[in-house]
């Protein structure tokens, strides 16, 4: 008999606030606070009760990201919302480098 998997591509992920919590490891609170201090973008969110926000892969790895700077840096939350508009603007940068690079060869 063959094992099946049940899977999902991270790129298709919509997670309520409570699976992102819980795949995240961090409360709900932890969620809804770095929302209001704009640290997880959506403008959805502005007027929406918590309860009906949807997260995508991107946000997933965004908190996780948050999540591993507050960690290893010990650092209040709007410096790792910072570093990690700096890191994904890093990231942004490079692709784009990667594209042109790629195109003129």
């Amino acid at each position: 008999m063959a094992d099946e998997i049940d899977a999902t591509l991270l790129e298709d992920t919509q997670l309520d606030l409570e699976q992102l919590a819980r795949s995240c490891q961090v409360t709900r609170e932890w969620v809804i606070e770095h929302v209001q201090w704009g640290l997880l973008h959506n403008d959805d969110f502005i007027y929406a009760e918590p309860e009906s926000w949807i997260f995508d892969s991107r946000a997933f790895m965004r908190v996780k990201r948050i999540i591993a700077i507050e960690r290893d840096f010990e650092c209040n939350p709007e410096l790792a919302g910072l570093v990690a508009d700096m890191i994904e603007e890093i990231e942004h940068l490079r692709a784009q480098l990667k594209t042109i690079r790629l195109h003129q060869d």
